[in-house]
């Protein structure tokens, strides 16, 4: 593979993350447990799609035949997409929700925070435009993972069985292939395993605050970075993808 190709598909891995997490976030609109926290989780799904857009559009620039966000987001089949698989399991109850959200945040803030260093101009400025956003995502899903954790027996039990059920999702975004070495080979992105370490960290510290149990880390779910999905991204693109599939070029 080369430099560009896979940089194009580096660039797909960040944009679909965002994409694919910031559609599952949308579906909470109108059916939050409260209407701060519909309001919130609106806001952050509209972060990550912002940053998907970023993100989309200057792979489409490097890829080169004319495809933007938009034919890349609403355009491509399940296993063209780069997503990792944590962020395309369902939202489940809202412990669920915000234990899938602090993970990915806190894998995610460790990762823009490098990027906002890559020797690719536009890399580091879209990732020191999204480390301000996610620095809050972070912020904001730690304080419900502790509250829940640390809270009623319900809250507490609801939490800790999501803290387990994601576990098995969180090794691939330490998973580092060709694409992800000749990255940091170049200097546009880090050496993933270097994040393993702070993201352990900063989990654990906050799990024991939460009074939670965090699993032993051990065997992974993966696959997503390749193009190999759960059942689950189909129905979300099924929902995503509706219109401009059934009127193909559609404009307002």
């Amino acid at each position: 593979m080369n430099q560009q190709d896979a940089l194009f598909e580096y660039l797909l891995r960040l944009g679909d993350n965002a994409l694919i997490l910031g559609h599952r976030l949308s579906e909470w609109c109108g059916h939050s447990p409260a209407l701060e926290e519909d309001l919130a989780l609106s806001n952050v799904a509209l972060d990550l799609i912002g940053q998907t857009q970023l993100w989309l559009n200057l792979a489409g620039e490097v890829e080169g035949k004319g495809r933007d966000a938009d034919k890349l987001a609403y355009l491509r089949d399940g296993r063209d997409f780069r997503n990792v698989l944590l962020v395309e399991q369902p939202n489940g109850d809202f412990a669920v929700t915000m234990a899938r959200q602090f993970y990915f945040d806190a894998w995610h803030y460790l990762l823009l925070r490098e990027l906002a260093g890559s020797r690719d101009p536009r890399i580091a400025e879209i990732a020191a435009k999204g480390l301000k956003e996610v620095t809050y995502h972070l912020e904001r899903s730690r304080d419900w993972v502790l509250r829940l954790g640390d809270g009623t027996e319900e809250s507490h039990r609801r939490m800790q069985t999501a803290i387990e059920d994601l576990w098995m999702y969180t090794g691939e975004l330490f998973e580092s292939d060709e694409i992800d070495q000749a990255m940091a080979g170049e200097g546009l992105g880090p050496d993933l395993a270097t994040l393993q370490e702070p993201w352990l960290g900063l989990v654990r510290a906050t799990a024991e605050e939460a009074t939670l149990s965090l699993p032993q880390p051990g065997w992974a779910q993966k696959g997503g970075k390749r193009g190999i999905h759960s059942e689950h991204l189909g129905y979300i693109l099924a929902d995503l993808q509706f219109l401009q599939r059934a009127y193909p070029n559609a404009t307002w």
